[in-house]
């Protein structure tokens, strides 16, 4: 049997844990399938999340001092992202635009030396202002794209007890990195910051959000896809 399932209680337990936490599946679910196409059904997501949450269950040593329910909202997410990911729907143009876009913004904003705005962006990619909004639509429709896919892949909750000189390197490559990205978050325009803070700290979705801040959903999302493609452009030489 496994050490750490007998540590805990052994099979009963996992299986009190899965049920107990049934609900955080959900929960995260409905908040990806927020940033996703129709095409994208909530069941599928729930049945590749419950196997994360399984997983998280069987291998959750609470001796690591994390709680459960933070250990097993990582290997949820991660498994439902792997899930979207293994079957990707985005046409190639998205991704296109995505990267022209995020290239945009870094060269003018090293050019300036300021945030850049939307409709400088437009005029350097020679469209309007209607048409660049609509490629962030796009983008933002079109790709599973938060702060957990700009680069953090690894699970952060080992100590430096349980891995070896490999995986220590990694972790404080990863700690550098979250360092780099927390700094690069606080640099954004006020109104983006806010933005992903009350999506992915508060966990409201773009419609609450447009409620808080007075603005209509799409503008949210428009805001939301050019916040996360900014810090993406302003992360470069990390990706």
């Amino acid at each position: 049997m496994n050490s750490k399932v007998a540590a805990y209680g052994g099979i009963d337990h996992t299986q009190q844990l899965v049920e107990r936490h049934a609900s955080l599946v959900k929960r995260i679910a409905y908040h990806l399938l927020a940033r996703l196409p129709a095409s994208v059904q909530v069941d599928d997501l729930i049945q590749s999340g419950m196997i994360g949450l399984i997983e998280a269950a069987k291998n959750f040593d609470g001796s690591k001092g994390a709680s459960f329910e933070t250990f097993a909202g990582i290997r949820i997410r991660g498994s439902m992202l792997d899930e979207i990911r293994r079957g990707d729907w985005t046409p190639r143009s998205v991704h296109r635009n995505a990267r022209l876009i995020a290239d945009t913004i870094a060269e003018l904003e090293a050019i300036l030396g300021r945030d850049v705005k939307d409709h400088e962006v437009a005029e350097k990619l020679a469209i309007s202002l209607d048409e660049y909004h609509h490629m962030l639509c796009d983008v933002s429709s079109g790709r599973i794209i938060g702060i957990e896919d700009l680069g953090i892949s690894e699970d952060v909750l080992v100590t430096s007890d349980d891995i070896d000189t490999d995986q220590l390197y990694h972790e404080q490559a990863n700690s550098a990195f979250s360092e780099a990205l927390a700094k690069n978050i606080s640099s954004l325009p006020e109104r983006e910051a806010l933005v992903l803070s009350l999506y992915y700290n508060d966990e409201l979705n773009l419609k609450e959000i447009g409620a808080v801040l007075d603005v209509s959903e799409s503008r949210i999302s428009q805001i939301h896809s050019q916040a996360l493609v900014r810090l993406k452009a302003r992360m470069q030489a990390w990706l």
